[in-house]
């Protein structure tokens, strides 16, 4: 069976969040991971990057930007077409593709806090992947702190100049735009210091290095991105100079509902595709399966992916209500991630020897979460977090 024929066994709570409509858009981006997607996942490995047309077939069927306002070029849905879209890229155990973050958090804080002109100007773009984009937070030596960020943004006549560098970006080797995070105030409270600033990739004095070499997830497109004396028109400071941290700080609870999103769906596609490896697979004569040790995992396995899903569905409630508070998010950020990376493991050693060999998929998922329980704020921090309202 192929890796995009498994499919997760079904909730024991069945699921009531979606409807038709809901459906339909999921078998369409099945089909597309399938057809686009999973017979690529080794060249896009290989190479780093996912190919660049690769994003131009995913805007002619809509599955960039799909939320945002139909005026915009997208299809003014609710958030759980993005949902559907992680869930599916997580179920063909794909870790290459940065939809994601291009769809859900760049184009949100354009959307969000940007003025009509940089709406119209980049939104369809975005729609139709003529453009990649990006969003440069971290930075060496910064981490999960956003208010230490060094790049800095100057004011020069009717020009910002920035100079800096960021890490660990996603989709910046390919990208055409990035929303970067620059010092333009030296006020006491850090927070008040920092812009989100649009600089596309053709300005003078802005680069990339190569695709960074990475544990897990190397089809995902990941780099650094350096800026010397790039001279952008101050038009490109997106919201208000010096609202860049509180404007991070209302898109981030979102930023880690993606990140839950993907464990908990990356956890039920593992545990489908050991279940069927340990049907198959013999030991002593008998299927691994017919073991009670085996049996009983899988049932542990079974009880806190469905535990946590019961939670996670509840929480997109409440996000489709904008009633989802930052603690409810980080705090599932925090126990997904923990929960993927307990049942990936639990996943390998059913496997045996085999579910260390790169050919199975299992092995793949193994060194790919890791990431998980560090971006969008580490697991460290988002405990913090949910600390400050006890």
């Amino acid at each position: 069976m192929s890796e995009a024929a498994i499919r997760p066994i079904a909730n024991m709570l069945p699921r009531k969040l979606f409807h038709a409509d809901h459906d339909a858009f999921r078998d369409t981006v099945r089909r597309f991971y399938a057809k686009e997607v999973v017979p690529n996942i080794e060249k896009y490995e290989n190479q780093q990057h996912v190919d660049r047309d690769l994003w131009n077939k995913a805007g002619e069927l809509g599955l960039l930007c799909a939320t945002m306002p139909e005026q915009y070029g997208g299809s003014g849905v609710d958030r759980l077409y993005s949902m559907i879209l992680i869930e599916e890229q997580a179920y063909a155990m794909d870790s290459s593709t940065g939809f994601s973050l291009h769809s859900d958090i760049v184009a949100n804080y354009i959307n969000n806090f940007g003025n009509e002109e940089q709406k119209s100007h980049w939104l369809p773009k975005m729609a139709t992947g003529e453009i990649v984009t990006a969003i440069a937070m971290t930075e060496p030596g910064t981490g999960s702190d956003l208010q230490a960020v060094r790049t800095t943004a100057e004011l020069d006549g009717d020009d910002y100049i920035i100079n800096g560098s960021k890490i660990f970006i996603t989709n910046g080797y390919l990208c055409d735009m990035a929303i970067v995070v620059c010092k333009t105030g030296t006020e006491e409270k850090g927070s008040s210091n920092l812009s989100l600033i649009i600089v596309e990739a053709d300005r003078a004095g802005f680069s990339k290095g190569k695709p960074l070499k990475k544990v897990g997830m190397k089809g995902q497109d990941t780099c650094e991105l350096f800026f010397d004396n790039v001279r952008v028109p101050k038009e490109n400071l997106l919201g208000m100079q010096g609202m860049g941290f509180m404007m991070l700080m209302k898109e981030l609870a979102w930023e880690r509902m993606l990140v839950a999103i993907g464990c908990q769906a990356g956890a039920e596609a593992a545990l489908a595709h050991t279940i069927q490896y340990t049907k198959e697979r013999k030991a002593f004569g008998k299927a691994v399966a017919s073991f009670q040790n085996t049996r009983f995992k899988l049932a542990e396995m079974r009880t806190e992916i469905d535990f946590c899903r019961a939670y996670l569905d509840r929480c997109m409630e409440l996000q489709l209500e904008e009633k989802l508070g930052i603690d409810a998010a980080a705090a599932a950020k925090y126990k997904i991630s923990e929960m993927f990376s307990k049942v990936v493991d639990e996943c390998v050693q059913l496997h045996g020897g085999y579910g260390y060999m790169l050919e199975y998929p299992i092995a793949r998922a193994y060194i790919d979460n890791r990431a998980n329980r560090i971006y969008a704020g580490t697991n460290e921090i988002m405990k913090e977090l949910i600390s400050r309202t006890l």
